[in-house]
């Protein structure tokens, strides 16, 4: 059982996504602090705890286990409606540098299953995030 706030368990969400491919980069830096900067449901979060809260994530991922752990505390964690949320903070992040590694679409498609997000407002989210992303 997860003892996580839900703010916690979006933020190991995004943190996860950024890491899976083994490089953190600025970008998906970025729209991490603009998520947690700009979108409702961290307004009241404390950003004070932010690097408390990625070491933490951190420590667990170095488990054996840790991508289940992270994945199974956010489904316990966070609300079914905050689940959808959790999926597009993900895709935002590894949308951010423009390219998407084959390890970041896995992730993807791990969170899909475990999180039991339909198929339909999956497509949406990642129509939206690949229009948001475009380049001339």
């Amino acid at each position: 059982m997860s003892n996580l706030t839900h703010h916690q368990a979006l933020i190991h969400i995004m943190v996860t996504m950024s890491a899976v491919d083994r490089s953190m980069g600025d970008a998906e830096l970025a729209k991490m602090g603009d998520a947690i900067k700009t979108l409702p449901v961290f307004s009241d979060y404390n950003t004070d705890s932010l690097l408390e809260d990625v070491s933490a994530c951190s420590l667990i991922l170095q488990d054996e286990d840790g991508l289940d752990q992270i994945i199974q505390n956010a489904i316990v964690s966070l609300p079914k409606h905050l689940h959808q949320t959790a999926y597009a903070l993900a895709v935002e992040v590894a949308a951010a540098d423009l390219h998407l590694e084959q390890t970041e679409l896995r992730l993807l498609q791990v969170l899909r299953q475990k999180m039991n997000i339909d198929r339909l407002a999956c497509a949406a989210i990642e129509h939206g995030a690949k229009v948001r992303f475009q380049k001339l």
